[in-house]
């Protein structure tokens, strides 16, 4: 058994997965309003990361932990968007699941929280 929309190759495959990838993002920007604030906080924070990091290794973390928090939002909306998807009801397995990618979020922040505040604590010594 196949998916009938797998049948696409070579670069026809890679001009519609970059389609889809581009209507993602449009779409988690547009609807998801965490995401919004961490794009921001992105394209505020990666010229940044060339100031305070001391070297392309820590520019480099600095930048990476900013796109990581962009990556696991968008994780986060696509299970929330799956869970509501199946239902709106409430249920234990729903529940857990957006609890579980939240706290994905979660800690991919504090991640790059430390990663920035470790930084700029080395940046002004």
């Amino acid at each position: 058994m196949s998916n009938p929309h797998k049948g696409r190759t070579g670069l026809d495959r890679i001009l519609h997965a970059a389609g889809y990838s581009w209507d993602g993002l449009r779409a988690a920007y547009r609807g998801e309003s965490a995401f919004r604030q961490e794009t921001w906080l992105t394209i505020i924070g990666v010229p940044l990361a060339f100031w305070v990091g001391r070297d392309w290794v820590q520019v480099a973390l600095l930048a990476g932990s900013l796109i990581l928090v962009l990556i696991v939002e968008l994780l986060n909306s696509a299970v929330e968007a799956v869970v509501d998807r199946v239902s709106f009801e409430l249920h234990d397995l729903s529940k857990r699941a957006k609890d579980i990618a939240s706290a994905a979020v979660l800690l991919s922040l504090v991640l790059a929280g430390g990663i920035w505040l470790a930084a700029i604590w080395q940046h002004l010594r």
